[in-house]
């Protein structure tokens, strides 16, 4: 499993995908920086982070055996690989808040951007970025954020994180080779953040309303339960969960 070490780039999965585009590249290498200038998350947000306190990078996996039907397990796969991988460093009440969020409590600690190659209507590989935060102490402006750090009180070892978070990304990648995704959702689904909780919502228009989390369509969709007992799917630019 090569693994390519910078000490600062634009984006490591910018710098991914371009190598992509240059040479062939074995299932599994990862690029892996010390900072990082534009760093980017869902929907066009950035991954703002301090130089070399955190953990960035990005994996590149082999999914041409996937249906692209399916590649929301994608997401699955790598959210159930972070909360093991945080779990065995005894981080505690993790859950995901979807799509692929991960919090302890309800502070975010990692986010994962993940960008697909499609040819001919095909799933090739995907370009998985994580961004998880270790021994950041200082998120001014960012009230939602925390790290293992301030959770736990040690300071880690990234290198350690990082070897053990690609061991639990190749164990979930390959129980999803083997079409296990009744068993990867139904994991996915008990880690979910306010999962059949009363939750506050805002749709696209910034209409709020109330509502409880059930499940996601094997598609990725939010499954949620409305007032009037209608269960109701949302996509990611249709709803936001306020928290």
């Amino acid at each position: 499993m090569p693994i390519i070490k910078l000490n600062a780039i634009d984006s490591t999965n910018s710098y991914l995908k371009e190598l992509c585009t240059k040479e062939t590249l074995e299932d599994g290498t990862v690029v892996v920086t010390d900072y990082q200038t534009s760093g980017r998350g869902q929907m066009g947000t950035v991954w703002a982070s301090e130089a070399s306190k955190n953990l960035m990078f990005s994996v590149l996996k082999n999914i041409s055996w996937l249906n692209v039907d399916k590649s929301f397990f994608i997401s699955i796969a790598t959210s159930l690989a972070i909360i093991k991988t945080l779990d065995m460093f005894l981080i505690p009440k993790l859950h995901v808040k979807w799509p692929n969020d991960i919090l302890s409590e309800n502070k975010k600690i990692s986010g994962v951007l993940i960008e697909n190659v499609i040819k001919h209507n095909q799933l090739k590989e995907a370009i998985i970025g994580i961004g998880l935060n270790v021994n950041q102490t200082d998120f001014r402006g960012l009230p939602k954020a925390s790290s293992l750090h301030l959770i736990l009180g040690p300071v880690f070892s990234r290198d350690e994180i990082l070897q053990t978070l690609i061991k639990n990304i190749n164990y979930y990648f390959n129980r999803l080779e083997k079409r296990e995704f009744f068993e990867l959702k139904a994991a996915y689904e008990k880690l979910l953040f306010r999962k059949d909780k009363p939750s506050t919502f805002k749709d696209a228009e910034g209409y709020m309303f109330s509502g409880f989390i059930k499940g996601v369509t094997n598609s990725g969709n939010l499954q949620v339960l409305l007032e009037d007992e209608v269960l109701k799917e949302f996509d990611l630019k249709q709803i936001q969960l306020l928290y």
